[in-house]
């Protein structure tokens, strides 16, 4: 309360009701500006072409199941690569700053060859992340109660019921469907020996 009437006081002084709309309206300005430009950044054009290290993954992506299918439904690069909520999304942006710092300092995946030489150590780190948070960016369209066990064969009826009741999580089962699989353990593998690490 204490704040409030400062501010009412500030206010009421006739050169500072001035500067208090000019504050209000540049805190607006860049509060919306911020917000414009994560949904902006979340997009499948700016994700795909921001990047050129990410031209060859959303060339990967195009005529697999995730770009095109029977029902129409597409998955871009942040319906799988970036969490829903909103804190959760900031924070993931936050994050990107070591993306940054590859991109423009260090040039670790500059080049074709470089990518395809940390091709697998940045899947795993994927699937390390959903792992962890039990998929949730797959659970965000992919519901397991709203699956229909008559249409999924009888190896896919065992295996969701193992991700029921073992602490399976998507993927375990399914990775390497929107890129090409790297060389290496794949994720079942990976975490049998025991918990996902970072």
């Amino acid at each position: 309360m204490k704040v409030i009437e400062k501010i009412r006081a500030l206010g009421s002084r006739p050169g500072n009701l001035g500067v208090l709309i000019l504050g209000l309206v540049i805190g607006l300005t860049l509060f919306f500006s911020a917000g414009s430009f994560m949904v902006y950044a979340n997009s499948e054009k700016f994700c795909a072409t921001s990047c050129h290290e990410m031209g060859p993954l959303a060339k990967e992506h195009k005529d697999t199941i995730h770009d095109k299918n029977r029902t129409g439904v597409r998955a871009t690069c942040n319906d799988c690569h970036v969490p829903h909520g909103y804190i959760t999304n900031y924070l993931a942006k936050l994050n990107l700053f070591n993306d940054y710092w590859g991109h423009f300092v260090t040039k670790s995946i500059d080049t074709k060859e470089k990518f395809e030489a940390k091709r697998y150590e940045l899947a795993a780190k994927v699937w390390v992340y959903m792992k962890q948070n039990d998929s949730r960016e797959c659970r965000h369209c992919h519901t397991t109660a709203k699956m229909d066990a008559e249409k999924q064969t009888d190896k896919a009826k065992a295996r969701h019921e193992k991700l029921r009741t073992e602490g399976m999580t998507c993927i375990d089962c399914h990775f390497a469907i929107a890129h090409t699989e790297p060389s290496g353990p794949g994720p079942q593998e990976l975490f049998a020996a025991g918990p996902a690490k970072k």
